[in-house]
């Protein structure tokens, strides 16, 4: 099968490591122009077509400044993301995971809007499978990545009369620093992005990228929930949006 992706723009937040790393690969490889590798520490990369950017994605500034550098974009994935273990009862660490888990992609979201709208481009926000089930060890993140998920599909509908399409991926346990301290069998990350770029090529919606959360995604396809998704979605007129 031809990629979609040959000839494309990308930016991924979160570069750096883990499934950010792996998901700039995969983009080289399915044919990326151009791929910006957004961290927030100093970063290299050996291919010419990695575009090294400084982004925290909780800095206005740093996004702006990112907005000017990149003069078209094909595909936005939002991958950067922290996970704290809590137990609810701090309420700045609720506000960290919020910062950066929820308005992080909804900052980027916005400040790109213009240019993913010139190219009919595409969001990709990078949930977990707690988005849909809590985990009580890592509350404040369980609820930060619901919150995006609700996000998502909101914007989904929102943004498709502009020709913006919007994926929520809901993977499960990945090999990351991230989830090093859990006991559970962990998918690769090269696997995971290769899943996430093929079910964006299917124009799959919501995302099930490796064996741990494929087992959710039939019952959920085809369940009453996301059915109240699109009966919801179709409340949204076809006029534009203001920016």
């Amino acid at each position: 099968m031809e990629s979609t992706f040959a000839g494309t723009t990308v930016l991924v937040t979160g570069a750096n490591r883990g499934l950010g790393r792996a998901l700039v690969d995969e983009a080289l490889s399915r044919g990326a122009t151009r791929v910006y590798a957004g961290t927030r520490q100093r970063f290299s990369y050996a291919d010419e077509r990695v575009v090294p950017m400084m982004l925290d994605v909780t800095d206005e500034t740093q996004i702006q400044r990112a907005v000017g550098q990149a003069e078209s974009l094909d595909l936005l994935i939002n991958n950067a993301g922290v996970a704290i273990g809590d137990d609810l009862s701090d309420r700045a660490v609720l506000e960290q995971h919020l910062a950066v888990n929820l308005f992080g992609p909804w900052r980027l979201t916005q400040a790109f809007l213009p240019v993913l709208t010139q190219t009919n481009g595409a969001v990709i926000n990078v949930l977990s499978t707690a988005a849909a089930a809590a985990l009580p060890i890592i509350p404040s993140y369980s609820a930060s990545k619901a919150a995006l998920w609700s996000m998502s599909q909101s914007l989904r509908a929102l943004l498709a009369p502009r020709g913006v399409s919007v994926h929520a991926v809901l993977a499960g346990p990945m090999n990351t620093e991230m989830s090093r301290g859990f006991p559970v069998p962990k998918a690769s990350t090269e696997s995971v992005a290769r899943a996430i770029f093929d079910a964006v090529q299917a124009g799959e919606d919501d995302i099930f990228p490796d064996p741990m959360s494929a087992t959710l995604a039939e019952s959920w396809r085809t369940g009453a929930v996301k059915e109240m998704e699109r009966q919801n979605a179709a409340l949204v007129t076809a006029e534009p949006i203001a920016a």
